[in-house]
């Protein structure tokens, strides 16, 4: 995941491996890029909204339009797009910002790690700093 305010692409094709997923956050306003055109052109591309990520998001940035994105994260929830189709195919995500899609697909991957007892607990609120525990406890 990258989530930086670069203006310059941080990653190209030639720095990723098959079957790699990038989720790029920072491409959220005009003249932010993260990833090159050449990744984006080579990934399986989905993106919140394809008009918005054409205008000011991802695809903007590099000169690349609406069209280019495959699908929406909502078309893959719903089924109405496959998805990744082969286990090395590159895979990218660009959302603009529609929050509350991510927030609903934050908390479904939550719900999936502590199901599966993966991932560590931190306690940003509680009165020990930096107090940390497994998700199962």
């Amino acid at each position: 995941m990258l989530a930086t305010w670069s203006r310059t692409p941080l990653l190209r094709l030639s720095d990723t491996r098959p079957g790699q997923h990038l989720t790029s956050l920072g491409a959220d306003e005009p003249g932010k890029q993260e990833l090159a055109g050449d990744l984006l052109e080579a990934a399986l591309l989905a993106v919140d909204d394809r008009p918005l990520a054409a205008a000011i998001g991802m695809l903007a940035a590099a000169g690349l339009p609406a069209e280019a994105a495959h699908a929406t994260l909502g078309e893959i929830l719903r089924g109405d797009h496959r998805g990744r189709t082969e286990p090395d195919q590159l895979t990218v995500y660009g959302p603009v910002g529609l929050p509350w899609q991510d927030l609903a697909l934050a908390w479904l991957a939550y719900q999936e790690a502590e199901r599966r007892g993966l991932g560590v607990h931190i306690d940003f609120l509680g009165s020990a700093p930096g107090s940390v525990s497994p998700l199962d406890e």
